[in-house]
C-alpha cells in the first residue's frame, strides 16, 4: 500500500512524468519513457511530508541500529536532513567527487569510525553513483546498513550490483507500481505499459520506441 500512496503522489506533482510514446532524452544520451525528479516533493508541502514520514520510518522498522544517516549529493541531503530531524539523529551527506578547495572532502559532517549509516537517495537507476557513496563511507571506516530511496527503476544493472555487494536496498516506490497506479488514473494505456518495462529491461535497446 505505501508504493501505491507513494506512486500516485509522485504522479499527482508530476515528480514523474511518464511519457511513452515522446521519450525523453537523459544526459547519457538514452531515451526513457518515464522522467523523475524528486525535487518537486520539497515544493509540495503536504506531499513532503508524508514521504519524509515513511523515510524515517522505514529507517526505524528496518534499520533500527542506525546512528546517523548520510544523503548523498545533492538530491539526497534534503531528504535525508529532514529524516533525520524526525528520527533524531545527526546527519551527513557524500559528494559525487573531493571538494577542490579547502579540506578537500568528499563526506561533509562529523563522523566517527565504526558509526552505522543508512544512505538516503533520491533516485536509483543503475546504482553507480550511490555504490560510489557507499564505497566512500566503508573507505572512511563507517559501516552503510543500507539504502532507501523514494523511487527506482529497477534497473537490472542496479539489482546486481546491490546483490553483489551484499546490500539491503528498499525504495518507497519503483517503476512498476508507478505504471500500474498511471493506468488505474488512466494516465497511460496498457499498450504503454509493455514499452515502459522493456525500458526497464534494457534502457540501452531503444526498440521500445521505435517500432511503434
Amino acid at each position: 500500500m505505501l508504493k501505491e500512496r507513494i506512486a500516485e503522489l509522485l504522479l499527482d506533482i508530476e515528480a514523474v512524468f511518464l511519457s511513452p510514446n515522446k521519450p525523453f532524452t537523459w544526459a547519457s544520451g538514452i531515451k526513457s519513457p518515464i522522467y523523475c525528479d524528486n525535487r518537486l516533493i520539497l515544493t509540495s508541502e503536504n506531499e513532503r511530508d508524508i514521504v519524509e514520514q515513511a523515510i524515517a520510518e522505514t529507517v526505524k522498522q528496518e534499520f533500527p541500529e542506525a546512528d546517523i544517516l548520510m544523503g548523498t549529493a545533492t538530491a539526497g541531503i534534503a531528504h535525508a536532513a529532514i529524516a533525520a530531524h524526525l528520527l533524531h539523529l545527526p546527519m551527513g551527506y557524500v559528494r559525487s567527487s573531493n571538494k577542490d578547495h579547502g579540506r578537500q572532502n568528499k563526506i561533509e559532517g562529523r563522523i566517527k569510525a565504526g558509526q552505522k549509516t543508512v544512505i538516503i537517495e533520491d533516485l536509483i537507476s543503475t546504482g553507480g553513483s550511490v555504490m560510489q557513496s557507499v564505497s566512500a563511507l566503508e573507505e572512511a571506516g563507517i559501516e552503510v546498513l543500507g539504502i532507501i530511496s523514494i523511487f527506482t527503476y529497477k534497473m537490472k544493472k542496479a539489482e546486481e550490483t546491490f546483490k553483489k555487494n551484499s546490500l539491503k536496498v528498499l525504495s518507497l516506490s519503483d517503476i512498476d507500481t508507478v505504471c500500474k497506479v498511471a493506468t488505474q488514473k488512466n494516465l497511460i494505456e496498457e499498450q504503454d505499459v509493455e514499452k515502459i518495462l522493456a525500458f526497464r529491461d534494457n534502457p540501452k535497446d531503444e526498440s521500445w520506441f521505435r517500432n511503434d
